[in-house]
């Protein structure tokens, strides 16, 4: 299959793909952290026709959370209510541009979205998963949504600790990162049991041609 991972610097789901046979590639406006594959450096919207059979995108959410929606109103320091509705307005136009691009299956990263979010994008089906779903003991909620894919299916689904223990905390390492320039990166890349499993059940061509027919 062709797939193309929109906005993925770090090259953990094209590798996935990639170790599978597939023509994985990968698109952002950042270089690669891996350069041992096939990444194109640009603007993702400028690849989107060339004929790829499956997508999986991760457009970027800062302005589309509900955790964030304050900052609509009651701008950071240094910044203006304008500047952070035009940053809304073009994270929405991406994840449309991404949602409604011509490739059969795609599936598409998306946080819990603020209402002004839900009205400019209408998203359609989320489904949630969570790295401990697939042997990784963290808690990173991931919504995802999914065109013309199935679900993922968990493949090694861990017991989570109980709150308030030190077990928990360790699981809670994303919402626990150290401030510094690289925290977004640490807490926005896909962790490497939930690829394998995007790469394992979306990766099937034979098995969606039996689905079809």
């Amino acid at each position: 299959m062709r797939v193309l991972i929109a906005c993925e610097y770090s090259g953990v789901v094209r590798s996935a793909f990639a170790r599978r046979g597939h023509t994985a590639v990968s698109c952002d406006l950042l270089p690669s952290d891996d350069p041992h594959g096939w990444h194109i450096q640009g603007d993702v919207r400028n690849v989107l026709n060339a004929g790829w059979d499956l997508m999986i995108a991760h457009p970027t959410c800062t302005r589309l959370t509900n955790s964030g929606v304050r900052w609509l109103h009651v701008p950071p320091p240094g910044r203006t209510k304008e500047e952070m509705w035009e940053e809304l307005e073009r994270a929405a136009d991406l994840y449309r541009v991404l949602r409604d691009a011509p490739i059969k299956r795609k599936a598409i990263e998306n946080p819990i979205m603020h209402r002004y979010a839900r009205e400019l994008i209408k998203p359609g089906f989320r489904q949630v998963v969570q790295p401990y779903w697939f042997g990784i003991p963290e808690f990173k909620a991931t919504g995802l949504e999914l065109i013309g894919l199935p679900p993922l299916r968990p493949t090694n689904k861990l017991t989570p600790p109980k709150s308030g223990t030190d077990e928990h905390k360790a699981w809670s390492v994303v919402h626990r990162e150290s401030p510094g320039p690289d925290r977004w990166k640490r807490r926005s890349t896909t962790r490497a049991g939930v690829a394998e499993a995007m790469a394992e059940q979306w990766g099937n061509a034979d098995q969606f041609q039996l689905e079809a027919a």
